[in-house]
């Protein structure tokens, strides 16, 4: 396998990982894009921020309302966006890598749905309080994650078995979250429906600050052992012959994309398109024949956090969009673009 623009692998302890000068161009590049919506996410609104106080307010020099307005109200929201954005890029790249498929994200092989299903619960069966939500919202992703494997395992834990085990379960557990919205009653179907749209809206410190801790391990953790999991690419035999254990690198890359993928919608609702779509646009930039999990994060950060700019102020703050509402219509144009491509690949039998 080559590495276009190979600077050396970085090593911490027994893991290494291999860096590029195109991937370290793309990922500063990204940077200063999503540096630039931020201080127009900061900025724009019912009160208008001018940039240049953006600027002192996130640096500490300036105070009044206009402080208040970036530091309290408006960077929270876009904090959540940028770490809720990388971590998503993160789970796509580990999920595609082990599927060996573009289409296999926690959005396609049912980990979101389950979620989904687990929070829906809580909603209308527990009461709706955000930390039983959230803890609902992980354990319903867990546990089809383990559903999707053991049952996948039983033919092969090859990426297409999973995708079509992670359809199957997804078509299921959709169908139970609407028959939990067709029996709930009024307040807490709309709760319950207006928060599987995906939003950011009213996400402050309090929520954002732990999910960023709880989604820093398992991102870690990715990174770590990319180098096996870019190995297990090649097949399971070959990966074992260069000394990699298979089946633990699996099954770290199953649970650490599920917690990623979980928290986040444990805490923002079930947001589509940017596991997805985040690891195949890196891979486009980079020029890298796979899927990489920083450049991913890098990517879906700027992806999240772009489209909650738009969901704001696309229609000039008369309707602000939830973000799962701008990334599930994105991401439907991706999907089919992305099947239609797959499809012409495929030779002719």
């Amino acid at each position: 396998m080559q590495f276009p623009g190979l600077v050396r692998p970085v090593r911490l302890g027994p893991f290494s990982h291999l860096v590029s000068a195109r991937a370290v161009t793309v990922v500063a590049a990204l940077g200063v894009a999503a540096a630039v919506v931020v201080v127009a996410s900061l900025a724009l609104g019912r009160y208008t921020v001018p940039p240049l106080e953006v600027v002192q307010a996130l640096t500490g020099r300036a105070e009044g309302m206009a402080a208040t307005v970036v530091r309290e109200w408006r960077l929270p929201r876009v904090i959540a966006a940028l770490g809720f954005g990388a971590a998503l890029g993160c789970a796509g790249a580990a999920f595609q890598s082990l599927t060996r498929n573009p289409l296999g994200s926690p959005d396609v092989i049912g980990f979101s749905t389950g979620a989904h299903t687990g929070a829906l619960v809580a909603i209308v069966f527990l009461g709706g309080a955000f930390s039983t939500t959230a803890f609902a919202a992980i354990l319903g992703g867990a546990l089809t994650a383990v559903v999707v494997y053991l049952a996948a395992r039983q033919g092969s834990t090859t990426g297409f078995g999973i995708i079509l085990v992670g359809v199957a379960v997804t078509a299921v557990l959709s169908a139970v979250n609407s028959w939990i919205l067709r029996t709930a009653d009024l307040k807490a179907a709309l709760t319950a429906a207006f928060w599987g749209l995906g939003s950011l809206n009213g996400v402050q410190w309090e929520r954002v600050t732990p999910a960023l801790v709880l989604l820093a391990v398992p991102f870690a953790l990715v990174v770590l052992v990319w180098r096996s999991a870019t190995l297990l690419e090649m097949g399971d035999d070959a990966a074992r012959s260069m000394g990699v254990r298979a089946e633990r690198t699996r099954v770290v890359l199953i649970v650490c994309g599920v917690l990623l993928t979980a928290v986040v919608t444990a805490v923002a609702g079930p947001i589509a398109f940017v596991a997805l779509a985040a690891p195949q646009i890196a891979a486009k930039l980079t020029g890298t024949p796979g899927v990489e999990p920083l450049t991913a994060a890098a990517t879906g950060a700027f992806l999240l956090a772009a489209s909650d700019l738009i969901g704001q102020h696309a229609f000039g703050g008369t309707l602000v969009l939830p973000v799962g509402v701008v990334t599930a219509s994105l991401g439907g144009a991706y999907l089919v673009w992305l099947v239609v491509r797959e499809a012409r690949r495929r030779p002719a039998s």
